[in-house]
């Protein structure tokens, strides 16, 4: 661990397969607290870069518990968190417009962190229980293509850096692998991104991976696409900044998306966006987001088709049936 602090603080880069090592050194408890502290540190202000965060990505993916749904070719639908905007669970409620629309979604989440609801949160407050059996997560894909996937089931790794992350009270790379963990491996991904530096980032990092995705910012500040302003997206093929109205959205403001003050307030909104009740505000912007993550799936549809697809699948019910049935069958 010397040598390597010594190469961070002197700007050097590791190789992919030395990040891969050091993080599986470190899930096997092989360095101290005070270590794990100092490494966490220099890479917070030092920077990831790609071939690092691939390497650590790597480790923990081989720590997981498995499971395989590639047979459903799945996309997984998340930000990063810690925007500090405290919206409502616009990516969650996405996931099942996006299944409602007849795609398979394998979501990966945990408790919020910075925000009143996280995914996991507003899971448990539909009496969803949490699993990580093959055959369970399988029954939910073949009832309702839609699957959750409960973070701390499938990571058990990330128990053993748990106490310096509270400790240092700073996000960190762990923050930044999380959205790219999920235990399926999904083929598809819309990841959101708090700022243009993640987004490069994440960019180069899903583009080395071979995998389907839309990375989208806000450009003031919200890891999804909030419709509060100017936004910027980048797949495989583009990447572009949109007005709303050029896709025919109005301007949102903050205020409109906030996720209320308790888990119980963020799941009645969000039940009311999947009812087709919720403000104009609060239902665009989950619309938006479904059709970006359907075009991350279907690259040769234009964005207008996906948002006719996204919005189809809301005012028909379908998203609301796809919530009903995931609820039967995982409560």
């Amino acid at each position: 661990m010397k040598q390597i602090l010594s190469r961070l603080f002197n700007h050097e880069v590791l190789s992919r397969e030395e990040a891969e090592t050091l993080m599986k050194n470190i899930t096997q408890n092989k360095y101290n607290e005070a270590q794990i502290a100092s490494l966490l540190t220099v890479f917070q202000m030092r920077g990831i870069k790609v071939d690092e965060l691939i390497g650590f990505r790597e480790a923990l993916l081989s720590t997981r518990v498995p499971v395989d749904l590639s047979a459903y070719h799945p996309i997984d639908i998340v930000g990063t968190g810690g925007d500090g905007k405290n919206t409502f669970n616009i990516s969650t409620c996405a996931c099942f417009i996006v299944a409602g629309a007849g795609y398979k979604v394998a979501k990966h989440g945990n408790y919020g962190a910075t925000s009143v609801s996280g995914a996991s949160n507003v899971m448990e407050q539909h009496g969803v229980k949490f699993t990580n059996e093959q055959d369970k997560l399988e029954r939910s894909m073949e009832a309702c293509g839609m699957v959750y996937m409960h973070a701390p089931l499938f990571n058990p790794a990330m128990k053993c850096v748990a106490s310096v992350r509270k400790a240092l009270q700073v996000r960190t790379v762990f923050n930044l692998l999380g959205p790219l963990v999920n235990p399926s491996k999904p083929d598809y991904q819309l990841l959101g991104v708090a700022d243009l530096g993640q987004m490069r980032l994440y960019t180069n990092v899903l583009q080395r991976l071979g995998v389907g995705f839309a990375v989208v910012n806000n450009l003031d500040g919200y890891d999804e696409i909030s419709l509060t302003d100017h936004f910027k997206v980048m797949t495989n093929r583009y990447e572009t900044i949109y007005n709303p109205s050029d896709l025919g959205f109005t301007l949102a403001g903050q205020n409109d998306l906030l996720g209320g003050d308790t888990p119980e307030e963020a799941a009645r909104i969000f039940d009311n966006v999947l009812q087709n009740k919720a403000t104009k505000a609060q239902t665009d912007c989950v619309l938006i987001n479904a059709s970006f993550a359907i075009q991350a799936i279907e690259p040769h549809l234009s964005i207008e088709d996906c948002v006719a697809a996204a919005r189809e699948a809301l005012e028909s019910g379908k998203a609301l049936e796809t919530l009903k049935k995931f609820i039967d069958t995982n409560s």
